[in-house]
C-alpha cells in the first residue's frame, strides 16, 4: 500500500513540475525558435477573446496599461496631436509607451502590444525632431540613395521615443493636385514612385540576402516596422476628392496605382493601410477581390493589413450606420488590424458576435492573428518590449539636420531663371547693401512644415525647432548686406527703398486630407499683391511653399526667378543653400505644372497636354564656390 502511495505521489509531483516547466517553458517565448513554429505555438494557446483583442488598435487618449492587459489590445497608435504633453521630451515619449507595455506583459500570455503612430516627414508629433520636406519635394530629388537614409534617420528618432511602427510611406500616385494629400505623394509617374519606395529599407533595413518574397522584415532596435498607403487607387479620385471615388479600370489601376505595393512587398514592408476611397464605387475596406485575392493571395503579402482611423465606420454613409454589418465586410475582406481608435468596445463586442454566429469564420480571425504576431515575432517585440533612454540622443541630431538640409537642396525645382539662359538671376549675390525678404512664408517654420506638423493640420508659426529661410537668408549674405523684412509691403515703400533685389516666399497655408481639397488652386491672398507689387519694383525671386503646383501663370512674365520649395520642413537653411549658389540646383519636377484648372486633370503621356511646365522639367545652376 505504501508502495502504491508513493507511486501516486511520484505521478502527482511529475504532472505538477511538467505543468510548471510547460507555463516557464513555451515554444513562442524561446526565439531560438522558427518564428512560424512561435506562432502555431501561441495561437494554440489563445482564446477568441485574445486573439480578438490582437486585431484591435486603439487611440493613446484611451489607452491605459488596465485596458491593455483588460481587453489584450494588439496595437495603440498616437493619433496626430496625441502626444503625452506639450512639447514632451523622448524620455516622456518613452514612459509613456512603456507604462502601456508593461499592461500588456502582464496579460496572461504576456502579448507585447505596438505602439504606431504618423511619422510622415520625420518624426512630425514630436517636439524639437528633425522634419524633413514632405513626399512631394523628396520625388523632386530623384535620388532614392537620400529617400533611403531619411528614412534611416525616420527611424532612430521614432524609436527615440521608444515607438517601434510607423504608418509610411504613402505610395499614392497622385493624379490631381487637387488633392488634399498630393504632397503626400512622391510624384504622378508610377515609376518614380516605385523607386522612392527606398523608404522602406530606410526604415526597416536591408533584407537578408534570399529572403523569402512577402515576408515582413524590421532589422533590430534602431529600425521600425513600416506601412505602405493606401491601398490602392487613392490618389486617382474624380477631381481630386479626398476618400473618393477612382473611376478607372483594372488595367489603369495595375499599370498606376499598383506597381509601388509589388515593390514594396518584395523590399518586406510590414503593414498596409487600406484607403478610405473605392474603386468603381466599390470601398477598399470591403474589397475582398483586391485584399485578399490580390495582395495577400497573388502578391503573396505576409505582413498584415490594417484599415484607415475609423475606417470600417466610413464604409457607410452616414458613418458608422449598421456598424456591425460594416465589421463584418472589413474583417472579411481580409483586413487584420482594425484601428478604432475611440469605440474599441464596440467593436470587440461585434467581432465575437459574429464569430459566434458564423458570419466570420475562425480561419479568419486566425489568419489576421498569425499576420500579427508574425510582425510582432520578426521585429523582436516579444525579446524587447521595452525601450530605454539610450536612443534619445538621435532626436533632432545635427546629423540629421545636416541631412535634412540636404534634401531640401535637392528637392528645390528652378522654374525661371531671368529673361534668359544668359540673363540669370541666380545665384543671387550675397554681397549688396539691401536686400528685401517679403511675403507670409518667409518667416514660418509651421507654414514651411505644413501638414502633419505638431498636430493634424498642422499650425502657423515657430512650432518647433528649426530654422526659417528668412533666418537662412540672414545666415548666408555677407554680414554688411543689410536685410529688411516686410509681409506685404506697398509700393511707396518699395520706392522709397533702393533694393537690389527682392526673395517673395508665399504659398498655401497647412492643411491635412480633405481639409487640403481645392478646387481652384489658387494662391492665397495677399500672395498675389505681394507678388504683383514687390515684383513691378524690384528684381524679385518667388520662393513658393506649397503641397502641389498651384495657378502661378498670370504672374510669371512679372517674375524674375521662380522656385518650387514644396514643403520643405525645418531646415530652411537648404533654400539660402542653392539660393545663393552655394549649392546648384538640381530637382525636377515630380508632377506636371498645370496652366489653368480647367485642364485638370492632366498627367504625363495624356494626349492633350499642354502644361505650364511639364512633368521632370527643372533648370540646373552650377554652385559659385566648389563644396
Amino acid at each position: 500500500m505504501a508502495d502504491i502511495q508513493a507511486l501516486l505521489i511520484g505521478i502527482v509531483v511529475f504532472c505538477c513540475w511538467a505543468a510548471m516547466a510547460d507555463v516557464e517553458y513555451a515554444i513562442y517565448k524561446d526565439p531560438e525558435k522558427p518564428i512560424n513554429h512561435r506562432i502555431k505555438d501561441l495561437l494554440n494557446r489563445m482564446t477568441l477573446e485574445e486573439k480578438i483583442g490582437q486585431m484591435v488598435q486603439i487611440d493613446q487618449s484611451r489607452a491605459s496599461a488596465e485596458v491593455m492587459k483588460n481587453y489584450y489590445i494588439g496595437s495603440i497608435l498616437s493619433g496626430p496631436g496625441h502626444v503625452p504633453a506639450e512639447k514632451a521630451s523622448p524620455e516622456m515619449w518613452v514612459d509613456m509607451v512603456n507604462d502601456f507595455q508593461k499592461g500588456s506583459l502582464s496579460s496572461r500570455l504576456g502579448i507585447p502590444m505596438i505602439y504606431g503612430i504618423d511619422a510622415l516627414h520625420g518624426h512630425n508629433n514630436v517636439y524639437k525632431a528633425t522634419l524633413f520636406p514632405h513626399n512631394i519635394g523628396l520625388g523632386a530629388t530623384r535620388d532614392p540613395e537620400l529617400i533611403k537614409k531619411v528614412g534611416a534617420a525616420t527611424a532612430l528618432e521614432v524609436r527615440a521615443t521608444g515607438i517601434p511602427y510607423t504608418f509610411a510611406p504613402c505610395i499614392a500616385v497622385c493624379r490631381d493636385p487637387r488633392w488634399g494629400r498630393c504632397y503626400e505623394s512622391y510624384s504622378e509617374d508610377p515609376k518614380v514612385v516605385q523607386a522612392m519606395t527606398e523608404m522602406i529599407p530606410g526604415l526597416q533595413g536591408d533584407l537578408p540576402a534570399n529572403y523569402m518574397k512577402g515576408v515582413p522584415y524590421v532589422a533590430g532596435k534602431q529600425k521600425v516596422a513600416a506601412c505602405a498607403k493606401h491601398f490602392v487607387g487613392d490618389g486617382g479620385t474624380t477631381k481630386g476628392i479626398d476618400e473618393n471615388n477612382t473611376v478607372i479600370n483594372r488595367h489603369e489601376l495595375l499599370s498606376i496605382h499598383m506597381p509601388a505595393y509589388d515593390t514594396s512587398i518584395i523590399k518586406g514592408v510590414s503593414t498596409i493601410m487600406v484607403s478610405y476611397s473605392s474603386w468603381n464605387s466599390i470601398k477598399m475596406h470591403t474589397n475582398r477581390d483586391l485584399v485578399t485575392g490580390f495582395l495577400k493571395d497573388k502578391m503573396r503579402f505576409r505582413g498584415f493589413v490594417i484599415s484607415d482611423w475609423e475606417g470600417l465606420d466610413r464604409i457607410t454613409s452616414p458613418p458608422h450606420k449598421n456598424y456591425t454589418h460594416s465589421v463584418q465586410e472589413g474583417v472579411n475582406a481580409g483586413i487584420d488590424m482594425i484601428m478604432v481608435p475611440l469605440e474599441y468596445k464596440e467593436f470587440i463586442s461585434d467581432l465575437t458576435f459574429l464569430v459566434k454566429n458564423n458570419s466570420i469564420p475562425m480561419s479568419r480571425i486566425d489568419d489576421a492573428v498569425k499576420r500579427i504576431l508574425r510582425v510582432k515575432f520578426m521585429m523582436g517585440l516579444f525579446e524587447n518590449p521595452l525601450a530605454d533612454y539610450s536612443m534619445t540622443k538621435y532626436l533632432g541630431s545635427q546629423e540629421h539636420r545636416e541631412l535634412a538640409r540636404e534634401a531640401v537642396r535637392k528637392s528645390l525645382v528652378l522654374l525661371k531663371n531671368g529673361e534668359s539662359a544668359d540673363k540669370p538671376l541666380i545665384p543671387l549675390p550675397k554681397k549688396e547693401s539691401k536686400i528685401l525678404v517679403a511675403g507670409s512664408h518667409a518667416d514660418n517654420i509651421g507654414y514651411q512644415c505644413g501638414g502633419w506638423t505638431m498636430g493634424w493640420q498642422g499650425k502657423s508659426g515657430n512650432i518647433t525647432q528649426g530654422t526659417t529661410i528668412l533666418e537662412a537668408i540672414r545666415n548666408t549674405v555677407d554680414p554688411k548686406t543689410v536685410v529688411t523684412f516686410r509681409k506685404n509691403p506697398d509700393a511707396e515703400y518699395l520706392k522709397s527703398n533702393n533694393f537690389s533685389y527682392a526673395i517673395v516666399v508665399v504659398g498655401e497655408p497647412p492643411y491635412a486630407e480633405w481639409h487640403g481639397d481645392n478646387l481652384n488652386l489658387t494662391l492665397p491672398d495677399p500672395a498675389p499683391t505681394v507678388i504683383t507689387n514687390v515684383c513691378a519694383s524690384v528684381k524679385c525671386v518667388v520662393v513658393l511653399i506649397t503641397g502641389r503646383p498651384v495657378v502661378i501663370q498670370p504672374y510669371v512674365d512679372q517674375i524674375d526667378a521662380l522656385v518650387a520649395a514644396w514643403l520643405p520642413g525645418t531646415e530652411g537653411q537648404g533654400v539660402a543653400d542653392v539660393l545663393f549658389g552655394d549649392y546648384g540646383f538640381s530637382g525636377k519636377l515630380p508632377r506636371t505644372w498645370f496652366k489653368t484648372v480647367d485642364q485638370l486633370p492632366m498627367n504625363v503621356g495624356d494626349k492633350n497636354y499642354d502644361p505650364l511646365y511639364p512633368f521632370d522639367y527643372g533648370l540646373a545652376t552650377e554652385p559659385t564656390k566648389a563644396k
